[in-house]
């Protein structure tokens, strides 16, 4: 599985021109929302924070289509549907993206069952071939491993990834007054080919107003 991911990375890293931009988004109303739902919630619908993110995604991506597809034939193939790829670790070691299809359009406790079972799949070998191929963007979450910024390499022939760290608080002028808020940095990594650094800053906007206005989610 090692010599399969690097020759794909390598491949990525030769043939993709690579573009990356990041933001930090304020994450204050997330938190509250999600607590407040949590606590009104049965314990089997219960959120954690990566729901929240990965819906933030995948909404986006409806929002700037140009990065829900494929780079193929010298041309830019539009996804049909966002089939959201979840990079997962293997306990044995290696890495594997299965998709959540059609992560859009999934309420929140569906999209977190829907990712504890694609989880638990990918790491006993029960992944079904469609979820290992039809992904059309991928998100890369590294927050539970305590990393707070993550760049990630586009896996062919998708033209985007979207790293998100973890929820740290830190100190945030709002409103001319300090304050200590929750906030997560968000990366993307893009295909310079299909998309430049303005169509990847709107779909950065549309990531932070997403998160920003939970009840949109």
């Amino acid at each position: 599985m090692r010599q399969a991911i690097a020759g794909l990375m390598t491949r990525a890293n030769r043939d993709i021109p690579h573009y990356y931009l990041s933001t930090t988004v304020d994450m204050a109303a997330a938190m509250d929302w999600l607590l407040e739902h949590n606590r009104r919630s049965p314990v089997g619908e219960r959120l954690l924070p990566a729901a929240l993110l990965l819906k933030a995604a995948a909404l986006a991506a409806t929002e700037v289509p140009e990065f829900n597809g494929f780079w193929t034939d010298d041309h830019f193939t539009a996804g049909e549907g966002v089939h959201l790829g979840v990079a997962v670790s293997l306990r044995g070691g290696g890495l594997v993206a299965p998709a959540l299809h059609h992560a859009d359009a999934l309420a929140l406790p569906q999209l977190m069952s829907a990712l504890k079972d694609l989880v638990t799949r990918a790491r006993t070998g029960r992944l079904r071939a469609s979820e290992v191929s039809d992904a059309t963007i991928t998100v890369t979450n590294l927050g539970d491993q305590g990393v707070e910024t993550v760049f990630g390499v586009i896996y062919p022939p998708q033209v985007a990834l979207v790293g998100f760290g973890r929820v740290v608080d830190r100190p945030c002028a709002v409103d001319g007054l300090l304050g200590v808020r929750p906030v997560v940095t968000v990366t993307l990594s893009a295909d310079h080919r299909a998309t430049d650094g303005a169509v990847g800053a709107r779909y950065l906007t549309a990531v932070t107003r997403l998160l920003q206005n939970p009840e949109q989610l």
